[in-house]
Order: structure tokens, then C-alpha cells, then sequence
């Protein structure tokens, strides 16, 4: 499945409707922006992607060579992390498997009159059905990723479903039975630094009961607990020398501040009114991915409280917070059928993007070749 939804944003108006998406069982998609939101993009001179695997889209999100957004929709099984490397690749976790993707278009070339960028399947790695998510390429090329049945780091084996890179000290035992709710990753130079968990449990389905305060972030290398009392921290990401993540229980975007023997402490810095989920940074600028929480699941968080505090309803979409000021400064809003993200990745350099996916028409007949040396 592959669609675009084009929004002209208006010069005057706060917000531009479309009434986009009308999947096959009648629920419709509604997209909204802000007013700035295009030109936010084209002045940083990239494009946005996010995975939801409610939908199973992935979405990318970008600005048209005459103006206006453009969003570009492609079928994925169950998309969950993502992550940029090089500079053509895009790697997605994808149900059993994690997707690499190439850009195949050089910066002077242009499909369709209107993508810069087309993100086409290059190869695969076969994993099993692991409940991937987050995801980093390493030094050596290779995938890893947080593997949250078996509650450790793995990569994929040329023979088996996976080999156990890294284990929380706490999981007495590699055992099928999501303990700790292990599901972010920050990585540092290629290598995997820093890894949220919804608790320390090391009992089947533990975590659950310790959403409220039982979240933790652990670093990699020493096997350190540098912070704990967060609920349900998703999405560490190291930028300008920082730790941030987002304290998704609570609705929190902020920092990890750490004393010089290396314990750390949160620091919020903003409220994003959604269960925040899905983070990329650039400059003085983060892009926060919300989803509207299940309530079956994540009900009694502190979230419902500051949404209520702030006469507030949960959003789905994704805002642009300046980190200088603390505010929210343009937004693209998904109501209807769609409520729930997971990863956002930003694509610098490209404006207007879009991806296939294996067994596509789009990835059977677009054929690319190096140039000549």
C-alpha cells in the first residue's frame, strides 16, 4: 500500500484540514499542521519519519517543491524502530524482521517531479516474531536491537533468530517472558550506551505493575541503574552531549542529569500533552511523537492527571519543541482512525521522501545502478 496526502498549508490560518485517509473498513485519518510547519522544515532542510504500528504505515512527512506538506504513506508489517545511518540508509523493525533501506537517488535527481529522497529494501534480516524495538546500526554494520520478549540487546545470526549482545543484570536467566519491559536505546559512537526498561522486574509480565515509578534507564557499558522512579521512559536519545528521553507516563520531555560519580537524575523540561513516544533531535529543536494512551493499559498514570490540570485531551502526532524557549512551536496533529506512534526519525537533507516496501510494485520496477567511475 502506498499513498500520498498533500496539505497546502495556508500563509493566514493556524490550521489546514485533510480529510486524508479512509481505510477500507470506513474510519477516517485526518491530518492538521501548523501554520509554520512546512517552512519549519524547509528551513531546517529536512523531513520527518515515523512508524505507528497501529496502522502499519510508515509515515514521511515532508514539504512539496512548490510548497505545502506532502505525506507519504507506505505498508510495513508492525513498524516500530527506526534508524538513520550513513548517508543513505534507513533501517526499520519491522514484525519479524528488520528492514534495510537505501535512498537511491543522488541530491540532483528527482522521482515523479516531486520526491527527493526514495528509500528502497535492500536487505533483510530475519529475526522471528521479538517484539523489536529500538534499533542501531554498530561499528561493524550490523543491526542491533532491543529484543523485549527475551529482555535483552541482540543482533541478528546467520544461523539462528538472534545472538544476546547485552542482558539487564537483574534478568537472572535469556528466557521468553517480557520481564522488564525493555524497549529504548541511545546510541553513542556506533555502540549501545544507554537502554530504558518500564521496571527491574525478573518475573513474567513484572512490569506492568511498576508502570507508575518503576522506569529506569541503565547504562550499557557498566550495567549501572543511573536513573530510576520514571514511568514508562521510552526513546533515549544522546544529543549535544545530553542524555533527554521522554518520561511517557507522565507526559514528560527532559534530561538526564548526572553528579560526577555518574548517577543521574531526571529533569523535565517539557509537558507534551500525549503518551510521548518517538524522539530525534536537531539543534535547539526536538521532535516528539504522541499517541493517544490505551486506557486498558496505561490507565492511573500521572499522565490522565496533568491532562486534566491542563483542561487538556491526548493527542496523536508530533510536535517541534524549542529547547531554548521550552515550547511547543509547530505541530502536525492525526485524529481519527490512527492513535498511536512509535519511532521518529528525522531525514536531514531530504525534503520530500518516500519508501517502498518489499514486494511493491514501487520496489520491483524502480531499478537504479552506481554510475559509471
Amino acid at each position: 500500500m502506498s499513498d500520498t496526502t498533500v496539505l497546502n498549508e495556508p500563509p493566514d490560518a493556524a490550521v489546514q484540514e485533510s480529510a486524508a485517509e479512509v481505510p477500507k473498513d470506513g474510519a477516517k485519518t485526518d491530518y492538521s499542521v501548523s501554520a509554520g510547519f512546512a517552512g519549519r522544515l524547509s528551513g531546517l532542510g529536512l523531513s520527518v519519519a515515523f512508524s505507528s504500528y497501529q496502522s502499519g504505515l510508515l509515515y514521511m512527512v515532508g514539504v512539496k517543491p512548490g510548497g505545502g506538506v506532502n505525506i507519504h504513506q507506505m505498508a510495513f508489517p508492525r513498524p516500530m524502530g527506526l534508524h538513520r545511518h550513513g548517508a543513505h540508509g534507513l533501517s526499520l523493525a519491522a514484525d519479524d524482521q528488520i528492514l534495510h533501506l537505501q535512498n537511491v537517488l543522488d541530491p540532483e535527481e528527482c522521482l515523479n517531479d516531486l520526491f527527493d529522497a526514495a528509500f528502497m529494501p535492500r536487505q533483510s534480516d530475519f529475526t522471528g516474531q521479538l517484539d523489536l524495538h529500538d534499533l542501531g546500526i554498530d561499528a561493524s554494520g550490523k543491526a542491533i536491537f532491543v529484543n523485549t520478549r527475551h529482555n535483552c540487546l541482540a543482533t541478528p545470526d546467520a544461523r539462528h533468530s538472534f545472538r544476546e549482545v547485552w542482558r539487564p543484570p537483574f534478568i537472572s536467566s535469556l528466557v521468553d517472558e517480557d520481564r522488564c519491559h525493555l524497549n529504548g536505546l541511545a546510541m553513542q559512537d556506533r555502540r549501545p550506551r544507554y537502554v530504558t526498561a518500564v521496571s527491574r522486574s525478573d518475573t513474567i509480565d513484572g512490569w506492568r505493575d511498576r508502570r507508575a515509578d518503576g522506569g529506569i534507564v541503565i547504562n550499557v557499558e557498566t550495567d549501572d541503574i543511573v536513573c530510576d522512579g520514571l514511568s514508562m521512559p521510552h526513546s533515549p536519545r544522546l544529543h549535544d552531549g545530553r542524555l533527554w528521553l521522554l518520561n511517557s507516563g507522565r507526559g514528560e520531555l527532559g534530561t538526564v542529569e548526572f553528579d560526577d560519580n555518574g548517577k543521574g537524575r531526571f529533569e523535565p523540561h517539557v509537558f507534551c500533552p500525549g503518551f510521548a513516544r518517538g524522539l530525534s533531535l536537531h539543534g535547539r529543536f526536538a521532535f516528539v511523537g504522541l499517541s493517544k494512551p490505551r486506557y486498558k493499559r496505561f490507565e492511573g498514570l500521572d499522565l490522565d492527571a496533568r491532562l486534566a490540570e491542563t483542561d487538556s485531551a491526548p493527542w496523536c502526532g508530533v510536535q517541534i519543541i524549542d529547547l531554548e524557549t521550552k515550547t511547543c512551536v509547530d505541530w502536525l496533529r492525526i485524529d481519527g482512525a490512527i492513535s498511536e506512534l512509535y519511532d521518529l526519525e528525522l531525514l536531514q537533507g531530504h525534503l520530500c521522501p518516500m519508501a517502498a516496501a518489499p514486494g511493491t510494485p514501487e520496489a520491483a520496477k524502480l531499478i537504479t545502478m552506481p554510475k559509471p567511475a
